[in-house]
């Protein structure tokens, strides 16, 4: 059975790693409430995973052709290969906060997802992180992305935050973290 090797990526590899399937579908969603409590002042927020009517097929909040100024920022962009074909990629930031990595892209082409390519891109990013004195790490998704959430927490990162409007569609950011040891 061929391993999947990742490795920092290249120039050249950005045009193959645009032209993968960043989009996915989802049967849910983590959908927010906010409510005022009049009576004690206080603000409630609360989320909840929810069946939508039918299966939904979703774009990426990022246009990929977006990955040539994340090329140019990068700090640690990572790719996974198996038998000379690019099936995903991680794009690891090092966050304003001191001392967190922040995972903003992070895909796998449809074809081969579910198959851990997800997961050894995210541990290679973590132990990246460590070797490089970082205490924390950040991965950020969309609350339809349910795939995602899923993912997040399936590989050990909890819910610690949200940014309502976040990307260009005015969806909302959830953030999940992990501390690393």
């Amino acid at each position: 059975m061929p391993s999947i090797q990742v490795r920092p990526a290249a120039n050249t590899d950005l045009p193959v790693l645009a032209a993968l399937d960043h989009g996915y579908s989802t049967d849910y969603v983590w959908q927010m409430t906010v409510r005022e409590e009049e009576a004690s002042s206080e603000t409630v927020i609360t989320f909840r995973t929810a069946r939508l009517p039918r299966s939904v097929r979703v774009s990426a909040p990022r246009e990929p052709k977006r990955l040539a100024d994340a090329w140019q920022k990068r700090v640690c962009f990572l790719v996974a290969e198996e038998e000379g074909h690019l099936k995903g990629y991680l794009n690891l930031a090092v966050a304003a906060i001191p001392e967190v990595g922040w995972v903003a892209d992070l895909c796998v082409d449809r074809r081969f997802r579910r198959n851990g390519i997800g997961t050894v891109l995210l541990s290679a990013a973590a132990q990246w992180a460590r070797e490089n004195h970082l205490a924390r790490l950040v991965l950020e998704t969309a609350v339809k992305n349910y795939p995602a959430i899923c993912f997040a927490l399936k590989n050990g990162l909890v819910f610690c935050g949200y940014n309502d409007r976040y990307y260009a569609q005015q969806d909302v950011a959830l953030f999940f973290g992990m501390t690393l040891k």
